[in-house]
């Protein structure tokens, strides 16, 4: 671990006065020390008279993701310098955590969902909770082995893990206090999303929508774990009782079968609460499959922002951002709570830029649709129709209807996915990462219900990248990303800060007129909230995905970030992805402040890997065969056309393609699993793994005689 306090000036000082005789002051009388994070109702819904905590994953219930400090302003922020860093004992994989500070402690999770407690002022180590997830729980979570925080309340710390379990932590030693599954046993559910505390109650989501799940969201009692109610965002089997009329009103919108799938409908992130109106208000994902054209209708309430009641979680509105979802466009994106002047009128507003490239702005008591523009290039849709609130699909964009291919913008990452975004009260603007990915949607020809395999109705062998280096080339030119500052009162864009990468990081603003956001090139920055000027930046040598925060400790005012990339466009992007991200990827918490001297250890020199792999001497059939097995089986996880993204091992240069029985054991076997790479043998036949392996040896054939052939450095283990 990597703790540097800046103690220098203190110890100058002490031995400054060795020698003379001073009369000692009078003794100032020591204040109580606070219980650890004893937050309650009171002080989550006045978090702005504390401005020094940051006490919920958005600071405040609105989520706004906004700082009243102003000490770090546009003026002095070239003087920010590393104050501490923390070493994250999670390497190579996604970080994806918003920090907590309550009184002077820091609360923050990792990858494989530890939790951990550091002195907020210096970095010191307080304690460390590893729930030790088992590495087979990797295969169920689509995006990567992420968590992205705690909530606090009444002295524990509340975290899922991505097995499915909600655990309670006591906030002063880190000892467990209770803890409950959250999801059905033997099915494919994760937890990767913060919980939230509401009323005495901590609220969770899941995730899994590719994985044949039914979703929902719970709320469990705060001090016991014993559930009080769970709305279920799916109709069930409609042979049997609905669980609420809600339920029962939304089957009328589905068509076929779909309770043998489950539905999917995860709250895999947002979940934002009304202390005024009493409402909680829910980010639902997208259905499964994704090619709608074996389960038809609306289907509510996928893709869908619902309102419910705090106490019961009764239904009691909800708005679907894209009726009849073909192509992965989750609602989960994070809301946020404002009070906008619109028409002339002061309005309460919930606000959203999901996935499908639209910016919605709803009146939080009603469900209203106020505004609905695009933030990024939408050609799968021309417009929002705001008498029906219904998106004007384009021609061919239904896929799965038409039954040929179309690429769309956005894809399944999103033009915004789960970073964090941020309103600024100060400038009345949203500030967001916005990506410019376009994906070719393939319908698959025969919709094969898989369990250790994603469920789509999507082929994406036949949407892999080609691997013609023009095309490539003029590919991965395409790709694009940018930071945007948008007007949700006129509905435009009114800065932008060009990125040149995808998959960028969370957003915080600040009293200070400053916009913090970390990219995946491996910088963090502060720009000018109200024109978008670069002021300030430093090297985090490791990608950034994660929101910053802002804190005080003893009049002091900090800046922070958690360092690490991954995630779902990180592993699955293949050599999209990795051209999108530095190749050092050092997990790490990362806090500045005014003067801070502190730095990090130099990068070890990377020694460049070798493409040595066997002769390819497999038939063209054979090598056809394993490329459509990777792109089913591996390719989510160690890159489109078997190229890794630098995050997971890039099979390529794995010397185990030279042996069949040494794969089989890895693959098939699951020596491995206690890493996340379990046993496929279920599904994956030997016969399978060879053509596997025949095409992971074509594609390092094809690539070694190229620029390609020395690697980004040792391959993560």
């Amino acid at each position: 671990m990597n703790h540097r306090i800046l103690a220098v000036a203190a110890l100058g000082l002490a031995l400054g006065a060795c020698g003379r005789t001073q009369t000692p002051p009078a003794a100032a009388p020591q204040a109580a020390p606070k219980p650890a994070a004893a937050v309650d109702a009171v002080r989550l819904t006045a978090a702005d008279h504390e401005p020094g905590n940051w006490m919920s994953s958005g600071r405040t219930y609105s989520e706004q993701h906004f700082s009243p400090l102003r000490k770090i302003d546009a003026g002095n922020v070239k003087q920010l310098g590393l104050a501490w860093s923390y070493d994250l004992d999670t390497a190579h994989r996604g970080q994806e955590s918003t920090p907590l500070v309550i009184d002077g402690v820091m609360y923050v999770t990792s990858a494989w969902s530890k939790v951990f407690a550091l002195d907020a002022k210096t970095g010191a180590p307080i304690w460390t909770y590893d729930p030790k997830v088992p590495g087979k729980a990797a295969i169920n979570a689509c995006c990567d082995v992420v968590n992205r925080g705690a909530a606090a309340w009444k002295g524990r710390i509340y975290s899922g893990t991505l097995d499915g379990r909600l655990i309670a932590l006591d906030a002063a030693t880190g000892k467990l206090a209770w803890e409950v599954m959250t999801v059905p046993q033997g099915q494919r559910y994760a937890i990767t999303g913060a919980p939230r505390v509401v009323k005495g109650m901590v609220l969770i989501g899941n995730g899994g929508g590719e994985n044949g799940m039914r979703g929902y969201v719970t709320a469990y009692d705060a001090d016991t774990g014993k559930q009080v109610w769970r709305f279920y965002t799916v109709p069930g089997d409609p042979a049997q009782p609905f669980e609420s009329p809600a339920l029962e009103k939304a089957a009328k919108t589905w068509k076929g079968e779909w309770w043998k799938l489950g539905g999917g409908g995860p709250v895999w992130d947002a979940i934002v609460y009304d202390p005024t109106l009493d409402l909680i208000y829910i980010g639902v994902g997208n259905g499964a499959p994704w090619n709608r054209g074996t389960i038809g209708g609306d289907a509510l309430y996928l893709s869908s922002i619902v309102a419910l009641k705090a106490e019961t979680g009764e239904y009691v509105w909800h708005y679907q951002t894209t009726p009849h979802d073909a192509w992965d466009f989750d609602s989960c994106s994070p809301l946020i709570l404002a009070d906008l002047q619109m028409g002339g009128a002061k309005r309460a507003v919930i606000m959203q830029a999901p996935k499908n490239g639209f910016f919605y702005v709803l009146d939080r008591a009603t469900g209203e649709l106020l505004a609905a523009d695009p933030f990024t290039t939408t050609t799968w849709a021309k417009r929002v129709d705001l008498k029906t609130g219904r998106p004007v699909v384009e021609k061919g964009a239904d896929y799965g209807e038409s039954g040929k291919p179309f690429v769309s913008m956005p894809g399944p990452g999103g033009g915004h996915s789960w970073q964090p975004m941020s309103f600024s009260p100060q400038t009345n603007l949203v500030y967001f990462p916005v990506m410019d990915v376009a994906f070719p949607y393939f319908p698959e020809k025969i919709a094969t219900r898989r369990g250790l395999a994603w469920n789509t109705g999507v082929d994406f062998n036949a949407g892999s990248l080609p691997q013609d280096p023009k095309i490539k080339a003029q590919i991965i030119g395409s790709l694009k990303g940018h930071l945007v500052a948008w007007n949700p009162v006129t509905n435009k864009e009114v800065w932008r800060a060009e990125l040149g990468h995808p998959w960028n990081g969370g957003v915080v603003s600040t009293a200070g007129t400053l916009v913090f956001q970390g990219n995946a090139m491996g910088e963090f920055v502060a720009y000018r909230a109200d024109n978008g000027e670069r002021l300030w930046s430093a090297e985090t040598q490791a990608g950034v995905l994660a929101a910053p925060i802002v804190y005080e400790v003893d009049g002091v005012d900090y800046v922070a970030i958690e360092v690490g990339w991954g995630g779902a466009f990180g592993l699955a992007a293949g050599e999209l992805a990795l051209k999108s991200h530095i190749a050092s990827n050092l997990p790490r918490i990362l806090v500045y402040a005014l003067g801070g001297t502190a730095t990090l250890p130099a990068l070890a020199a990377a020694a460049p890997t070798l493409l040595d792999p066997p002769p390819d001497i497999a038939s063209a059939a054979t090598v056809a065969a394993g490329k459509k097995l990777y792109h089913t089986y591996c390719s989510n996880c160690h890159g489109d056309s078997a190229t890794g993204s630098g995050v997971l091992p890039d099979l390529r240069y794995s010397p185990v393609i030279k042996d069949a029985r040494a794969m089989d054991v890895i693959v098939r076997q699951g020596s491995l699993q206690v890493n996340g790479m379990i046993a496929f043998k279920d599904e994956v036949s030997p016969q399978d793994l060879e053509q596997i392996r025949a095409y992971v040896v074509h594609r390092a054939n094809q690539d070694k005689p190229g620029p390609a052939a020395a690697g980004p450095g040792p391959q993560p283990p």
